[in-house]
């Protein structure tokens, strides 16, 4: 996965689009955010997921996805390491997290990522 691909997904989702953030870029879907690229540096996402989402990414993929560190982490923030990624999987992540924070009327349809 490149940080072109994380991108070309994230903003195939429906009415995502993205916006800088802190100095990276973000993907928001009607002003909330669901995923981020490039921090610390562009070898890295981040995507928004439950706590427990996150168990079984992780679980699934532990070279792939790991918890963000503190806080953030414990509450779903989980790092995406683009590298190792397949296209699958990061496109099944961020449509999680795009459920995660759509609007309940947006979200009941599908992705199209």
């Amino acid at each position: 996965m490149t940080p072109d691909g994380f991108r070309r997904l994230a903003l195939g989702m429906p009415e995502a689009s993205e916006v800088g953030h802190m100095g990276h870029p973000d993907f928001r879907v009607r002003g909330k955010i669901f995923a981020t690229l490039g921090y610390p540096d562009d070898s890295w996402g981040m995507v928004k997921l439950t706590p427990e989402q996150q168990e079984a990414f992780v679980s699934a993929e532990p070279e792939v996805f790991a918890p963000v560190k503190g806080g953030w982490g414990r509450r779903g923030a989980t790092i995406v390491r683009l590298r190792p990624a397949k296209t699958r999987s990061v496109r099944v992540a961020l449509a999680v997290a795009w459920r995660n924070v759509a609007p309940r009327s947006l979200a009941d349809r599908p992705p199209l990522g």
